[in-house]
């Protein structure tokens, strides 16, 4: 009795360690099992920020005198707010905010100092980009604090008691705060992006499980051929998922749009070019459907959700994050939507965002060319 049973241990002994050896070999799967972990580590810990941190600001100072001067001062010293330098006419506040530059302007009337003197109270206006409620939510917060704490100053220093500061607040593109604008408009970035990578991400290796590869060798196509057959059905549907994504933010969500059909169109085909062109370079690199499959969304789901400004503001981030989320497409096809359906803007303000997503895509096409040919190789 007492060997069978000692048998079954060393049996099951044996099994266990034999699992143990095929994860220790198995470099994928130690890949996700302690690699995962760290990378969601960092990216939450550091991206998941509630705080404003050098949020850009521009003054409007009709004053030009010693309190409003110190009081500018008091904001730029902060570690929430950077200003960005001074503008002379109202009109072009919301000019800045469309060009994507500034999170805020600040507003001062004409003698300033001398109201507050008499025991008036003086105001200040406070404009923010309500595109992204939250955070415009957040900087006239943390503005209207800093004023209370300079009128604490001044009171301290002497001035009349009863004068004050009058903070006013105006919020441009969705007054109303609705988050829905800020979602709807980064939703259509995020599923873009996944939808379209991850389904070219599997053609090629789909081709190399199934045994087609060998009829793809030998036939007269080259590798752009190849590649551009792959992609283009997956074009057509993706723009089909436009359509569709468009119809519903604007009939269920009721979701603005304020800019030109024709220009986020257009955009969004760029963006589905540099979509799947990500994707079949994945395909062109992976051995198998699985780990294109892995790539596409654990490689791309996080960084896309977290690092695009879809919900968190990439100003708040460390700056290794910002400058990772440089690389990320959907980064700038975000700032491209929003402008586009809630601020109405034009293409001369978004042409650096769509020259780099055209850059983007015109790199990921060499490269799937390049390692497609390594491949047939």
């Amino acid at each position: 009795m007492n060997s069978r049973i000692k048998n079954k241990i060393d049996a099951f002994t044996g099994f266990v360690v034999k699992e143990f050896k095929q994860i220790y070999r198995d470099k994928r799967t130690l890949l996700v099992l302690f690699g995962m972990p760290v990378i969601q580590m960092l990216l939450f810990g550091f991206a998941i920020r509630n705080e404003v941190e050098n949020a850009n600001v521009m003054v409007l100072d009709a004053s030009q005198d010693q309190v409003t001067h110190e009081l500018i001062n008091k904001i730029d010293a902060s570690n929430y707010f950077t200003v960005k330098g001074e503008i002379q006419d109202y009109d072009k506040v919301e000019g800045l905010f469309q060009q994507g530059e500034i999170d805020e302007v600040l507003v001062f009337e004409a003698d300033f100092a001398r109201k507050l003197q008499r025991g008036e109270r003086p105001s200040v206006n406070v404009i923010t980009d309500a595109s992204n409620p939250n955070l415009a939510q957040l900087i006239q917060q943390y503005s209207s604090a800093i004023i209370v704490d300079f009128q604490q100053e001044l009171a301290d220093e002497g001035q009349p008691q009863k004068s004050g500061i009058i903070t006013n607040t105006n919020m441009l593109f969705n007054p109303q705060l609705e988050s829905v604008n800020l979602f709807v408009p980064g939703l259509i970035a995020v599923i873009l992006m996944l939808i379209s990578t991850l389904m070219t991400s599997i053609s090629i290796t789909r081709e190399k499980e199934m045994g087609n590869m060998e009829i793809l060798l030998v036939s007269p196509l080259r590798p752009l051929q190849i590649i551009i057959g792959k992609v283009l059905p997956y074009l057509v549907l993706a723009f089909v998922n436009v359509l569709t994504i468009l119809a519903l933010a604007h009939w269920v969500f009721e979701v603005p749009f304020r800019g030109s059909y024709s220009l986020f169109l257009a955009e969004s085909l760029l963006f589905i070019f540099t979509a799947l062109a990500l994707g079949v370079f994945i395909s062109a690199r992976a051995d198998d459907q699985q780990t294109a499959m892995m790539v596409s969304l654990a490689g791309l789901l996080l960084p896309t959700v977290l690092l695009s400004g879809f919900i968190f503001p990439i100003s708040s981030m460390p700056v290794f994050l910002q400058v990772i989320s440089n690389i990320i497409p959907a980064r700038w096809f975000l700032v491209i939507v929003r402008s586009i359906m809630l601020k109405d803007v034009g293409l001369l303000m978004i042409w650096k965002e769509t020259a780099i997503l055209g850059g983007m895509t015109l790199l990921f096409i060499v490269l799937s060319i390049k390692s497609f040919k390594e491949r047939l190789e």
